[in-house]
C-alpha cells in the first residue's frame, strides 16, 4: 500500500445475489461473502467489495473503469449477463463503453486505441 493511492473500490448493490451473478458472468470475478450485506470481490485486479444498500444509487459520482483486451467481447458479456449499455465513445487513447449493472450502478470498460 502506498500513501494517497487507490487501495479499494466498493460497489453498492440492492441485490447481492444478482450482482454477484452479473459480475461473475460478465467479468469472471469471484466473491467471498461476509454475511448477507457484504462480499469481497476477488480476481478483479484491485481489492474491492459489494456492499448491500436499500436503494439504487443515483447516476453520477466517481466512475470505476475496468480494462479489457477485447472491448466487443466485454460488451457482449455485459449485455448477456443482464447489464445495460448507457454510453459509448472514443478518445485519443482508446475506446470505452459505460453500463449499468442489475442494481443500476454505472461502471465503464475501456481498451487502448489500436495503432
Amino acid at each position: 500500500m502506498r500513501h494517497h493511492t487507490f487501495d479499494f473500490i466498493e460497489i453498492p448493490t440492492t441485490d447481492m445475489g444478482a450482482s454477484q451473478g452479473f459480475y461473475a458472468a460478465a467479468f469472471g470475478w469471484k466473491f467471498q461473502d461476509w454475511g448477507d450485506d457484504y462480499a469481497d470481490i476477488l480476481e478483479a485486479g484491485l481489492s474491492g467489495g459489494l456492499r448491500k444498500v436499500d436503494a439504487p444509487p443515483s447516476r453520477g459520482g466517481t466512475l470505476a473503469i475496468i480494462y479489457s483486451n477485447d472491448l466487443e467481447a466485454s460488451e457482449k458479456a455485459v449485455l448477456t449477463a443482464g447489464g445495460r449499455i448507457t454510453e459509448k465513445h472514443e478518445f485519443p487513447g482508446g475506446r470505452r463503453f459505460q453500463f449499468s449493472d442489475p442494481s443500476g450502478v454505472e461502471l465503464a470498460v475501456w481498451t487502448k486505441a489500436e495503432h
